[in-house]
């Protein structure tokens, strides 16, 4: 029997929490170059124009496909939230995404066979009640999340987001950056609602 979410529901216009997870737990980002790199993926598959290889070999291009709401990179693990416009953005996407990041690692560290334990998971967020706390959910992933240099929350409280990351979507449901900063600071909150967003997510 498959794992709850890797089967997805298929539905454009639709709002996705997804994650995936290195193979036996293991980490999969070791540097911060690897970190670095993942984060580039996004701006080769999400950028204003089609980015070319060093060989000439124009990558996939998923920029009016999908949005990236908000995300966050842990050692073993990420989380992203995803705006999916038309099918299938996000199975493609996530397929170059993870495929790419593969193949350099595996090259990089000198070793062979999968990364991540198994294809992503998501599950479709259908209430704004959750969208917003998925969000949440995603920045205080990390224990020191307020200075965790790899998640989205710099840009939701500064701005000066890449381009490849749609934060509006979130803050247009507050009145400000800061109303939205300490929404994601009310631990009180977040934890009546943690046990409904814990059955969401399968295997974690």
């Amino acid at each position: 029997m498959p794992s709850r979410n890797i089967i997805k529901e298929k539905v454009a216009e639709a709002y996705y929490h997804v994650y995936a997870r290195g193979v036996n737990k293991q980490k999969i980002f070791y540097e911060d170059s690897d970190y670095k790199y993942f984060l580039n993926l996004f701006g080769r598959y999400l950028s204003e124009k089609s980015v070319k290889s060093k060989d000439g070999t124009i990558y996939p291009n998923y920029k009016n496909q999908i949005e990236i709401l908000c995300y966050c990179l842990m050692t073993n693990h990420f989380h992203l939230l995803i705006y999916q416009n038309e099918l299938p953005g996000l199975e493609k996407f996530m397929r170059s995404l993870m495929t790419s990041y593969s193949r350099y690692f595996n090259l990089k560290y000198k070793r062979t066979g999968p990364v991540f334990e198994s294809r992503y998971k998501a599950v479709r967020i259908d209430s704004e009640r959750y969208l917003h706390h998925i969000s949440r959910y995603i920045h205080l992933n990390p224990r020191f999340w307020q200075q965790h240099r790899y998640s989205s929350l710099k840009y939701y409280e500064q701005g000066n987001e890449p381009q490849w990351l749609n934060i509006s979507k979130i803050l247009d449901i507050f009145n400000s950056r800061l109303d939205y900063i300490t929404f994601v600071a009310d631990y009180e909150e977040m934890r009546d609602i943690l046990h409904e967003l814990k059955y969401q997510l399968a295997d974690k």
